[in-house]
């Protein structure tokens, strides 16, 4: 966590930087939050010079990665600094790095021989003379470590509201890291999703079409990494990512997606591509598919993809069920599915060399006498069926292609089969593999997964064994159940979906926000942070849960 020890930036000049906040405005986190300063919803061109701020991720004991973008007419040899103080007075770390637009004048840089635990300022500068604004970034520990701190997001689309839970986190100044678990960016055009209707008038993305070419995601990322909330997350903290689906397409997996469209989109390769490239380019991110990090002796955190990296094809109920035109029929074609092609043993999510190096890593933490294991990923892992008396409560006025699913969906749970094939649940093989890896490893098992716009809390199990626990966590701005079942009260939602499966303990189905967990030897405890609202700029919660799990027990206490 932040600690008492660390480094205090002392009053500065209030003139402001290259984003339009000042250094005070950056680094006085318990006062006013940066968050208040409008984006300007018309602007679209952002010009020369340092245009998005900076960011710093992968951070390591000795080492972490600085991000900013620096636009000139010319290739431009950038100054990096790193130092203990706000005034730079002793730079501890430093080198050079060219923004070109190959890159879309995007650099990352790798500062390393940094000391373990420690917070640091960093600033870019340029040959005009230009300085960026001032980041702050701190390193992991090493060795005995006693308590550790980070912030998780997922979810984040800009059409439907404020990046409040951001802004909350930025203010709050209690997390030594962040962590976010994809659908960073949304792909859709204007109006698609959210709708005309649902799109907050001062939230217009560009480009106004669906993204698809180089120019268009960068375009996209531009609009994004121009929100004052998610620059003052970036600037004041280290970030760990992993990309979801909207991150390249809708529902994506490595050779196509249910939102791109061969005919009129080009080869699903290309595409894939340039999504690859571009959050490589506007991300402070390694350009490693999966990655880990050793935080001291507490834990180790897998960074893993479940999207694109190797996942098949997901199943659809839909077309299991098509042609059948009764309920007893399409139940019969569900049950035989069950008992054949869902279970096939030869299906991946993570592709065999991403399996087989998590199962290592697993082993090499806890051969380590790491505390906790830990998966950044973005998919749910728990098992999810969709409640049977959910129908009987929606009445006639709902939506036909919502009654449709909900159809599909509850005559799946009847056959015994999940409501989401594109989280863990489409892929019951996979995950049996990753949690018998597990418990050969004796890992104490701590999954973090987005996706979904709701928060859970599973215990997981596998034949009958505890493997550990898993916490989602709700959506930055994304809508949930309560935007699509909006008859159901959230209470009622989250009763139902408790009573319908065994190993979930908790859910929200109704509130937007992040999450704060924090590590020490003992215990995990898991903090819900619910933000008031994302259609007005604010900082305050509406709200908050906690959850603990006692390490070594593999369960909750909810």
């Amino acid at each position: 966590m932040i600690k008492t020890d660390a480094p205090h930036p002392p009053a500065s000049s209030d003139t402001p930087s290259a984003t339009g906040v000042s250094r005070r405005g950056v680094f006085a986190l318990a006062g006013a939050s940066a968050a208040i300063v409008a984006t300007p919803s018309s602007a679209r061109s952002y010009g020369n010079g340092f245009t998005h701020s900076v960011a710093s991720g992968e951070p390591h004991a000795t080492r972490v990665l600085l991000w900013t973008r620096f636009v000139a007419d010319a290739d431009t040899m950038l100054e990096w600094q790193v130092s203990e103080t706000e005034a730079f007075s002793q730079i501890v770390s430093s080198g050079e790095i060219n923004a070109s637009a190959e890159r879309d004048f995007c650099v990352k840089a790798i500062a390393d021989g940094l000391t373990p635990d420690h917070w640091y300022f960093y600033r870019f500068t340029a040959p005009d003379g230009s300085v960026s604004p001032i980041g702050r970034t701190r390193t992991l520990p090493e060795g005995p470590s006693s308590k550790f701190r980070f912030a998780v997001f997922s979810c984040a689309n800009y059409g439907f509201g404020y990046f409040n839970a951001y802004a909350h986190a930025a203010e709050a100044n209690d997390v030594d890291l962040a962590v976010h678990l994809g659908d960073y960016i949304y792909e859709y055009g204007g109006g698609t999703y959210p709708s005309a209707g649902q799109r907050h008038p001062d939230r217009m993305v560009a480009p106004e079409s669906e993204i698809v070419a180089l120019a268009d995601y960068r375009l996209r990322y531009a609009t994004y990494r121009a929100d004052p909330d998610l620059q003052r997350l970036h600037q004041v903290l280290p970030m760990i990512a992993v990309w979801d689906d909207h991150e390249s397409a809708n529902d994506s997996w490595k050779d196509g997606a249910q939102n791109h469209q061969s005919d009129s989109e080009g080869e699903w390769e290309v595409r894939k591509g340039i999504a690859k490239r571009v959050y490589r380019e506007w991300m402070p991110v390694s350009d490693e598919p999966y990655a880990s990090y050793d935080v001291g002796d507490l834990a180790t955190l897998f960074r893993i993809d479940t999207r694109i990296e190797g996942r098949d094809e997901q199943f659809s109920v839909g077309k299991v069920i098509e042609g059948q035109d009764t309920p007893e029929s399409m139940v019969a074609a569900l049950t035989e599915f069950r008992d054949t092609d869902y279970v096939d043993p030869a299906r991946q999510l993570l592709g065999a060399a991403q399996e087989t190096w998590l199962a290592q890593g697993l082993s090499e933490s806890t051969a380590r006498g790491a505390t906790w294991q830990v998966l950044v990923q973005q998919v749910l892992m728990g098992k999810l069926a969709s409640p049977p008396a959910l129908l009987d409560l929606l009445g006639g006025n709902v939506p036909e292609f919502i009654r449709r699913r909900l159809t599909a969906s509850a005559l799946a749970s009847q056959a015994g089969l999940p409501l989401n094939m594109d989280a863990w649940d489409g892929y019951p093989a996979a995950r049996d593999r990753v949690f018998e890896s597990a418990l050969d490893a004796d890992a104490n098992l701590l999954v973090l997964a987005g996706d979904t716009h709701n928060g859970w809390a599973f215990d997981l199990a596998h034949d009958g064994r505890r493997v550990g626990v898993e916490l989602g966590v709700c959506s930055v701005s994304s809508p949930g159940f309560e935007t699509y079942l909006a008859m159901v009260p959230p209470e009622q939602m989250a009763s139902l979906v408790i009573e319908a499966n065994d190993e979930l303990k908790w859910a929200d189905t109704s509130q937007r926000g992040y999450m704060t967990i924090e590590l020490t030897p003992t215990r995990a405890t898991t903090e819900y942070r619910f933000t008031s609202g994302i259609r007005q700029r604010s900082t305050q919660l509406a709200g908050t849960k906690v959850i603990t799990s006692e390490a070594g027990s593999k369960t909750l206490s909810v």
